[in-house]
């Protein structure tokens, strides 16, 4: 299906939004079936490297620079995820008649396989990795993409029917989105990214493309203890399966006496290797999505022997009785408050970062709770701190807050103050663009710094 694609538009000018990772296999894959490419990227030619001779080299047009959204001419635009389509150069070329796509698009329009997609504000990583585990230990052969994994329209002609493929997108990814996955999943939603969509109203509707295409014989997988999820599945128009912590009567994959998967008891809670409710909550979400094809007991081995994903509670390491966990993955307040109840007892936060525009307020009665310090750094330190210090039952003795001008500053007075017993949870509630590209390196940046304490 794929070369029959590629042959379908070799009469047409294809121009490539984004020469990123994502989009990079995209352009060499038509550059070298003949399709006349023209590649647009912010980046300047000599922050490209070796990469931008190379393209040339393929007969690649490439438009760098500041205004590198000028002059876009394809019949075809791919848009990279980062980019909200109404940015008046995308406009413009739509309103000329040039159809506007994305490699995701067009990789679920052509894929063979069963593909599982996730989206949701927290927890997407997680419940995507143990989806792809489970279907693996069950005996399948597995594709992972999205924003995890690898890029994967290239490899379509080699996946068949009987492979899965199983992908992580996010709202910027799902914007323009008409493909729908045979399982959808939703982990949650709240707000978050309000810094790009245009309010939460286009968040939530971005999510919602995950599952509006599909059809009857498809499933939508969602969270019937989150109030917005359960609005956006009335809209479903396939079979909806809830996962919940809290309703056994209602839900298909429940936690009551033991974690139940469509009627029969699957595991106790208790021995999900990987710590926290809201790990619970994403095993939920993987097991109602899978249940048509792994087995109980599959489940229950890889929930007991999987030990995470990097960046997501994760323990960097043990320096005189103190425990330093790297959660850089919590972009957003909701995320730091599910870290923060995945410990019995009282940590010390370390937050801040780059400003998404939104609200903090949820945070602070939860760190009032489970914050025994709380040290800031970063451009939300603010917002972080009024909705602390202005969250009932706050008092400065019992949580002193401290501002740093940078990490490596924060890290020593932290070495100083925690004692033996003491937990060390590195969750900013924040995205990392102020001072990292992104929350990897914002966490192997945390990590260097905890490894060479003293």
């Amino acid at each position: 299906m794929l070369k029959e694609y590629i042959a379908s538009i070799k009469d047409k000018k294809v121009s490539v939004i984004g020469i990123g990772v994502s989009n990079q296999p995209l352009i060499r894959l038509l550059a070298q079936n003949g399709v006349q490419v023209t590649a647009h990227d912010k980046k300047l030619r000599e922050q490209m490297g070796d990469l931008a001779a190379e393209l040339e080299g393929m007969g690649v047009r490439l438009v760098l620079g500041p205004d590198y959204l000028s002059g876009i001419d394809g019949d075809i635009v791919f848009r990279t995820p980062g980019l909200h389509p109404d940015v008046p150069a995308l406009r413009e070329a739509v309103a000329r008649g040039a159809e506007l796509t994305s490699e995701m698009e067009v990789f679920l329009s052509l894929c063979p396989a069963t593909v599982i997609a996730i989206t949701g504000s927290d927890g997407k990583t997680t419940t995507t990795t143990v989806i792809s585990e489970l279907l693996k230990a069950q005996g399948y052969r597995v594709f992972v993409g999205g924003n995890i994994g690898n890029p994967l329209l290239d490899r379509t002609d080699e996946m068949s029917k009987e492979d899965f493929v199983v992908l992580e997108l996010s709202s910027f990814q799902l914007l323009t989105m008409k493909q729908s996955p045979h399982v959808a999943v939703i982990t949650n939603l709240a707000p978050n990214h309000l810094d790009v969509h245009k309010d939460m109203d286009e968040y939530v509707a971005a999510k919602e493309n995950i599952f509006l295409y599909q059809k009857k014989g498809d499933i939508l997988v969602t969270n019937l203890d989150n109030d917005l999820t359960v609005q956006s599945a009335r809209k479903a128009p396939a079979q909806v399966r809830y996962f919940s912590r809290r309703d056994v009567a209602y839900a298909s994959c429940t936690l009551g006496a033991g974690i139940n998967v469509c009627g029969q008891n699957v595991m106790d809670a208790s021995d999900i290797k990987i710590p926290g409710v809201h790990n619970i909550e994403n095993y939920l979400a993987a097991f109602a999505a899978t249940a048509d094809y792994v087995d109980p007991d599959v489940m229950q081995k890889v929930a007991m022997t999987f030990g995470g994903v990097e960046h997501r509670l994760e323990l960097v390491r043990e320096l005189d009785g103190v425990k330093y966990y790297n959660d850089s993955i919590a972009s957003s307040p909701s995320r730091t408050i599910a870290g923060l109840r995945a410990y019995d007892k009282k940590v010390i936060l370390i937050a801040g970062g780059y400003d998404k525009h939104i609200p903090y307020d949820v945070l602070g009665p939860v760190a009032v709770e489970h914050v025994k310090a709380l040290h800031l750094c970063g451009a939300t330190e603010e917002k972080i701190y009024q909705a602390v210090v202005n969250a009932p039952g706050y008092s400065s003795e019992a949580m002193p807050i401290t501002f740093h001008k940078d990490y490596e500053e924060m890290m020593q007075a932290i070495r100083k103050e925690a004692v033996d017993g003491d937990i060390v949870l590195f969750s900013p509630a924040s995205a990392s663009f102020d001072r990292f590209p992104n929350f990897m390196k914002r966490g192997e940046y945390f990590k260097k710094l905890v490894n060479e304490l003293k």
